[in-house]
């Protein structure tokens, strides 16, 4: 989500590491994109951190389609998330609603970009801990807000906007780059021959270098830095992004 940091009303909330909960699963919007027009929507969960006033900050995940391929982003955010990828009878019947309630472990980092804060979730794991978070009830699915009045007639499901708005629960919802995703392009190499290079910079040869040299043992650091965070992030973006055949593709 990307946040304006000129915006003295939007608190982005801390970088974070910690237990979480599932809220919302947002209705599906279309978006254009390099392949055309997508069905897209996001995951929200409502984190450990508190804001001043003890209610909590939210966090969403990157725009997903609806579609468990494989090598679907979704699909690779689930199996994290699960520990374990889905059984065929949950391919089979996969309802993303299914998700909200759930917990989790998530981290949370900043990217800046042009005066500008993005808070993105890189990663989501099992949570195991003895007492999972629980949703504090504050938090208001977009599909119940109602209706916001507009020059198109745009409500809470409409795709005409993306600004910023209240909820009943006080929360923003964050204003979404055009792009609708991260701009993990921008990010810097911090190892290698390649070091002090965005990632645009590099040729494929040397992206997929880093995804096979580089990003498993990335992975299996117990304690990434900020810099590892985010490149692990923008690798995997880089992976996903990449043209594959849809195997056992599964619509929702």
């Amino acid at each position: 989500m990307k946040i304006k940091t000129n915006n003295p009303n939007f608190d982005p909330g801390p970088e974070s590491t910690g237990g979480a909960v599932c809220v919302d699963s947002t209705p599906l919007k279309r978006q254009q994109s390099q392949y055309g027009e997508r069905e897209v929507f996001r995951l929200v969960f409502e984190t450990m951190e508190e804001k001043g006033d003890g209610t909590r900050y939210c966090a969403w995940s990157r725009q997903f389609t609806p579609t468990l391929g494989e090598k679907s982003s979704l699909r690779k955010f689930v199996r994290g998330w699960f520990g374990r990828d889905l059984t065929k009878a949950e391919l089979d019947d996969f309802d993303t609603d299914s998700l909200v309630g759930k917990s989790a472990q998530i981290v949370v980092v900043h990217e800046h970009k042009d005066g500008e804060t993005y808070a993105n979730i890189v990663a989501c794991t099992p949570d195991k801990v003895a007492e999972p978070l629980k949703s504090s009830g504050d938090y208001v699915r977009v599909k119940d807000r109602p209706a916001k009045d507009g020059p198109n007639g745009a409500g809470a499901q409409g795709t005409s906007s993306t600004e910023s708005r209240p909820t009943a629960g006080g929360y923003r919802r964050a204003e979404q780059p055009a792009s609708g995703t991260p701009d993990h392009a921008s990010v810097k190499v911090h190892v290698g021959r390649c070091k002090g290079l965005e990632l645009r910079d590099l040729s494929p040869e040397q992206v997929q270098a880093l995804v096979t040299n580089w990003l498993p043992t990335a992975k299996a650091n117990a304690k990434p830095t900020a810099d590892d965070r985010r490149m692990i992030a923008a690798l995997d973006w880089w992976l996903s992004s990449q043209p594959a055949a849809e195997e056992d593709n599964v619509q929702y």
